[in-house]
């Protein structure tokens, strides 16, 4: 018998990395104004042409609205992506993966039952 654990051959194998997101997807919102750059889109009112990623701007560039330098961006992430961080999405019932617009409907939709369940308590007088 031997005093040295066993390896298996399972610890061999290199662990697969997790996916590394897609930076040009996603959208950079101006912090004074409130502008949201979508690649997708681009911008018009520059002559961007869409599906033109965020750092692939010119450093000269400026948001359309206010005119703030491009430092002044924030990444918001993809569209109708699930909002918070990744490592966060798994905990809780589940809603942590639905998108804002989900939870909205998921929100609303149950008051709206809730609502419609008292308004018939009246019917049982």
């Amino acid at each position: 018998m031997s005093t040295h654990p066993s390896e298996s051959p399972q610890d061999d194998r290199p662990k697969p990395e997790a996916p590394l997101p897609d930076l040009r997807e996603d959208r950079y919102e101006c912090r004074s104004c409130g502008y949201v750059y979508e690649p997708l889109k681009g911008d018009d009112r520059r002559a961007v042409a869409a599906n033109t990623p965020f750092a692939d701007l010119d450093a000269q560039w400026l948001c359309p609205v206010c005119r703030a330098p491009k430092t002044q961006f924030t990444n918001v992430g993809p569209k109708g992506k699930a909002s918070g961080f990744e490592e966060n999405l798994g905990y809780g019932f589940g809603v942590n993966v639905l998108t804002p617009g989900q939870k909205n409907i998921l929100i609303f939709g149950a008051l709206g039952v809730a609502f419609l369940f008292f308004l018939s308590l009246y019917g049982l007088g």
